[in-house]
């Protein structure tokens, strides 16, 4: 069954009305109006309050200063659980199972190898997509830093786009090195800063935290489409684009047009999920062989080839780094 029209969180929303607030601006009243307290803001909503902010504003770089203001509190119960965590490792993992409470805009994973840790974020809205997509990786790097009593020291930020502004704007603000038309946006630590403990850590406050979100995820029907494509690509990886269709009582081309309404595709998703299922297989000690033929690779040879492709060692290599 295909799940609930995409929506974020009120609290994210106001992170927007609340910067511009800051600078004097008014918004047309058509489209603050949309934001309720307690209630879920439809993505489209959002994306008219990012395009009418960023052209009022005529500022550049307004996704990043939003990312930087950003309070725990515009996460909703997810950014409480994550600070709650035991460790920096844990409240990352606890991002990529929980986004969905603050917003269906996009998706994180994260895989780990023998020197580095990798947080991706992947866009799903088409509107503003530079300037949003550097709001959350700037909110990623002022709350991690933030949540580690600024232990945190991160290896480098990677984004997609083209720079907005001056690179050296950018640096000025972050205080880390970048890369832009990266290909993917991705935060890069050292593996050891997966170990930093959380300064707000609580056991008992981030298990009733989790209830919570858990609840919210139920009520939210599985939040998107692609998530739900998601879920069946991991647990049957060998599945087409024809066999996920039909699990979700659709066509495929269907599916298509639904996936592209949120700027994502099949494709995409698929080769996402496999990238993430062969990191953990192979992590949790399964060869190469028994790894290829769990994803549905007709052959070791192309699986080697896509695991180089995504994670730039060949799949022996990594298995290697990630027991020794």
């Amino acid at each position: 069954m295909i799940g609930s029209s995409p929506s974020v969180t009120h609290l994210y929303a106001q992170a927007i009305l609340q910067a511009a607030r800051r600078r004097g601006m008014v918004l047309p009243e058509s489209v603050t109006c949309e934001v309720v307290p307690g209630q879920r803001v439809p993505l489209a909503v959002q994306d008219q309050l990012w395009d009418e902010y960023c052209r009022a504003s005529g500022e550049p770089l307004a996704g990043l200063e939003i990312g930087l203001a950003l309070q725990i509190g515009h996460l909703d119960s997810a950014g409480m659980l994550l600070v709650s965590c035991d460790t920096l490792r844990e409240g990352l993992e606890a991002l990529v199972e929980y986004a969905p409470v603050v917003g269906d805009g996009g998706e994180f994973s994260i895989s780990e190898d023998a020197d580095r840790i990798r947080l991706c974020y992947q866009p799903g809205y088409r509107v503003r997509v530079a300037e949003r997509v550097e709001a959350v990786m700037a909110s990623l790097v002022r709350l991690t830093g933030w949540a580690t009593g600024d232990a945190f020291r991160p290896e480098a930020l990677l984004l997609a786009h083209a720079p907005l502004a001056d690179e050296a704007a950018y640096r000025q603000s972050l205080d880390m090195p970048l890369a832009f038309n990266a290909g993917r946006n991705c935060l890069q630590l050292p593996r050891d800063q997966g170990d930093l403990p959380l300064i707000q850590a609580n056991s008992a406050l981030r298990d009733h935290l989790r209830q919570l979100a858990d609840h919210t995820l139920e009520s939210l029907g599985h939040q998107s489409l692609s998530r739900q494509v998601s879920t069946l690509v991991r647990e049957h990886p060998g599945w087409g684009k024809e066999r996920v269709a039909s699990e979700l009582a659709v066509s495929g081309r269907h599916l298509n047009r639904l996936l592209a309404d949120e700027g994502l595709s099949f494709k995409v998703l698929r080769e996402r999920e496999l990238h993430r299922l062969a990191v953990d297989l192979l992590r949790s000690g399964q060869t190469v062989v028994s790894v290829s033929g769990r994803l549905g690779f007709s052959e070791e040879a192309a699986f080697a080839r896509a695991f180089r492709r995504w994670e730039g060692v060949s799949p022996s290599r990594f298995r290697s780094g990630a027991s020794g």
